[in-house]
C-alpha cells in the first residue's frame, strides 16, 4: 500500500477541469488506486521503469509508482474516431 497520492501540477489542472461528477469518480479511482497500485487493468508502459497507464471510461490516466509514493501525470481524454 502507498501512503501518499501526488498529482503533477498539469493532472491536477486536468482533473478540476473535469465536471463534478466525472471528478468525483476519478478521485475514487485514484484512492483505490492507493491500496491496489499494480491493479491487473493497469498497463506498465515498457521501457519506462515505474509508469503506469489505466483507462476509466474515456480517460486514460499515466502514473508513476516511486513506493511510498503514486504521482498522477496526465489525465487525458481518449480520442474518438470518427465514423
Amino acid at each position: 500500500m502507498l501512503s501518499t497520492i501526488l498529482l503533477a501540477p498539469p493532472a491536477e489542472q486536468q482533473l478540476r477541469a473535469l465536471d463534478k461528477p466525472l471528478r468525483k469518480a476519478l478521485v475514487k479511482w485514484i484512492q483505490t488506486t492507493k491500496h491496489q497500485p499494480r491493479a491487473p487493468d493497469a498497463k506498465k508502459l515498457e521501457g519506462l521503469d515505474h509508469l503506469y497507464r489505466v483507462r476509466g471510461g474515456d480517460y486514460r490516466i499515466l502514473y508513476v509508482i516511486r513506493d511510498p509514493a503514486l504521482l498522477i501525470l496526465a489525465i487525458k481524454q481518449r480520442a474518438h474516431s470518427c465514423p
